[in-house]
């Protein structure tokens, strides 16, 4: 503050010096054939300097820092020098009209105020300039940490490659320097934007990283496709050179304290995915003022459930979770966030019922989105019964309780893994869903799914692992040259789990839209390329076998003749299915007889009764989906 504080004063100085400046060229140089004292012309440029400092002090004129302005402050400022100008013309006609002064020089007084206007700007506009040549010279004689500077191509000759080059010109601790920028509109190539010129196309970066002795590429295209970033990635890559980008508009938005404009290229870049476009108002609606509770808040989606649901101004946010490290960081984060509204975190399992009771009766949540669950399908393989005492019984014993204390939505997080399971896991969740839908037969209770298949960066997710792999050097092991995935980011996810809990009526299951579904394969290829590596020459992929369970394709839906669409175009419904609660009961305690006898394979036998969809044997079930495709 103290810098900017200094700088502004020595504008102000310039301000009154512009005014006087105009006021002599005015009266000497332009209207010569006037006989004037100097009296005269020091009453004027008083009084013109009078009532401009007055107006930009109404204005906090000084406020700004201009060294860091653009058009819009322009703009904001050559409407209150208007201001000003009414006002100097204002006090001239009163004076004379009162007898004060006996002279009106109307003409006089509008070239004074071009004269000092233009003035003005300029000083305003030579501090900005200044400021960013002081800066590029500071970067270029004592780059950052003792570094040399970075040769840098830009690859988009837009506003976002124009915010490049204002943050490292202005920022004195940068220390890139911009060689040119790449743009594939050839009308741009060979011409000079915001100081630096366009070199070629995306077929020339290869040639010109060689030629100017590029490290670093910087990609400046946010509303660029997937499959666009994907292609010039690939060229990227062909290069020697470190691939950096700037966050898109929605990125900077759910994050707009983020200090570093540019980073990493993340995979998540590279999907195929439009920008979630939400309800808002519908959304407040449903969130504002009531008490949400998010079970399995310290999860990967559970917490960013938490994180958007206070978005929304919720009277309450009870944060339920068995892990006390993640619930402990995510309560941290939202106290710091929102100190006038701190969220309630409680240790708690949802197998305890006692303890639920306690929980629901002392809190009295409106809303509850559960998504406590036992996500792993190879440890749930190893040991299904955990799988059956969390997932369903503890999914059991949370319906039932908010049903008992009169909640109104309960939200249910499914898997793409329910549909026609081939695994404990998500025959579990299958089971949940039928739990969920069972329940809305009996209960005031509005109960849904929602079910979506992989989140990127979640917890056990394969994007981590296969980081991890590639730092330790390889090899990056895919289970299936084959297999492929549905995914989606963990903040789209949650913000479409929320949104489709403002279209519950009770028993829907929802699908959120995955869109196009990834060969892992390609993903453990792109993952490398983006670490500045060669697949299968500096890191090698080896193939390593399905494990336990898994499947090569996921699928999102039962039936896809039940599918209708919703008022989201990223979220469709499937329409409930008639269940008997009875009959739930009587598997429920089937499952426990199961687990009480400590026996897996019965707890199997009675997953393939009870869940008529599970399919027992994957490694059958996979064979037939090659002899499918195939």
């Amino acid at each position: 503050m103290k810098k900017t504080y200094m700088r502004n004063r020595y504008i102000f100085i310039l301000d009154i010096l512009s005014v006087i400046m105009a006021t002599w060229l005015t009266y000497f140089t332009v209207f010569t054939d006037m006989a004037l004292t100097e009296e005269v012309v020091f009453f004027t440029a008083g009084m013109y300097a009078a009532c401009t400092l007055l107006v930009f002090s109404i204005f906090r004129v000084y406020t700004t820092a201009w060294c860091y302005s653009g058009t819009s402050e322009l703009m904001k400022f050559l409407l209150i020098n208007a201001v000003a100008v009414v006002m100097v013309f204002v006090v001239n006609e009163t004076l004379r009209l009162t007898g004060v002064i006996h002279f009106a020089h109307r003409r006089i007084n509008f070239v004074i105020a071009v004269l000092s206007i233009l003035s003005m700007t300029i000083v305003r506009m030579f501090a900005k300039e200044f400021h960013k040549a002081m800066g590029s010279r500071v970067n270029k004689h004592n780059p950052s940490a003792g570094e040399s500077a970075h040769r840098v191509l830009i690859i988009g000759a837009g506003d976002a490659g124009r915010i490049i080059i204002n943050n490292s010109k202005a920022n004195a601790d940068s220390n890139i320097e911009v060689v040119g920028f790449i743009d594939d509109d050839r009308a741009k190539v060979g011409k000079t934007f915001f100081g630096v010129k366009v070199l070629g196309g995306r077929y020339d970066i290869v040639r010109i990283c060689e030629q100017m002795d590029v490290d670093r590429i910087i990609l400046a295209i946010p509303t660029a496709y997937a499959e666009e970033r994907r292609e010039i990635i690939d060229i990227c890559s062909q290069t020697k050179c470190s691939i950096k980008t700037i966050p898109g508009i929605s990125e900077l938005v759910d994050a707009p304290e983020k200090e570093n404009l540019i980073r990493d290229i993340r995979i998540e870049d590279l999907l195929d995915r439009e920008p979630v476009v939400l309800d808002n108002d519908r959304i407040m609606e449903l969130v504002s003022g009531k008490t949400i509770m998010v079970t399995g808040g310290g999860g990967s989606i559970g917490s960013e459930l938490c994180r958007q649901i206070m978005r929304f101004s919720p009277k309450s946010l009870i944060i339920v979770d068995i892990y006390e490290n993640n619930a402990y960081d995510i309560q941290m984060e939202l106290n710091e966030k929102y100190p006038h509204n701190k969220p309630i975190v409680l240790i708690a399992s949802i197998r305890d019922k006692v303890r639920l009771d306690e929980i629901f009766a002392q809190y009295r949540p409106q809303i509850v989105f559960h998504a406590a669950a036992h996500k792993h399908v190879p440890l749930m393989e190893a040991s299904p019964r955990e799988a059956i005492k969390n997932n369903v019984f503890g999914t059991y014993n949370l319906a039932v309780t908010a049903d008992k204390f009169g909640v109104d939505k309960f939200v249910m997080i499914s898997t793409d893994k329910a549909v026609n399971p081939t695994n404990v896991m998500g025959a579990s969740k299958r089971l949940c869903e039928m739990i969920i839908q069972c329940m809305e037969n009996i209960s005031e209770t509005d109960f849904v799914a929602v079910r979506f298949g992989n989140v990127l960066g979640s917890n056990g997710s394969v994007i981590p692992l296969f980081k991890r792999q590639i730092e330790n050097g390889g090899p990056v092991k895919v289970t299936h040259k084959d297999v492929i995935r549905f995914f989606m980011t963990i903040p789209e996810a949650a913000q479409l789990v929320i949104q489709a809990a403002c279209y519950a009526n009770g028993g829907e299951i929802f699908i959120l839209d995955m869109g196009k579904p990834v060969k892992i394969y390609n993903l453990a290829e792109n993952l490398i390329k983006l670490s500045g590596y060669q697949p299968n020459v500096d890191i090698k992929i080896e193939i390593v076998g399905l494990r336990p369970g898994e499947k090569l394709y996921e699928e999102l839906l039962m039936s896809s003749d039940n599918l209708h669409h919703t008022q989201h175009q990223k979220i469709f419904v499937d329409k409930p299915e008639s269940l008997s609660y009875d009959a739930l009961k009587e598997s429920l305690a089937l499952l426990q007889k199961a687990v009480d006898n400590r026996d897996d394979d019965e707890v199997r036998s009675v997953l393939e009764k009870v869940v008529p969809t599970y399919i027992r044997d994957n490694v059958s079930f996979n064979k037939q989906c090659e002899s499918a495709r195939s």
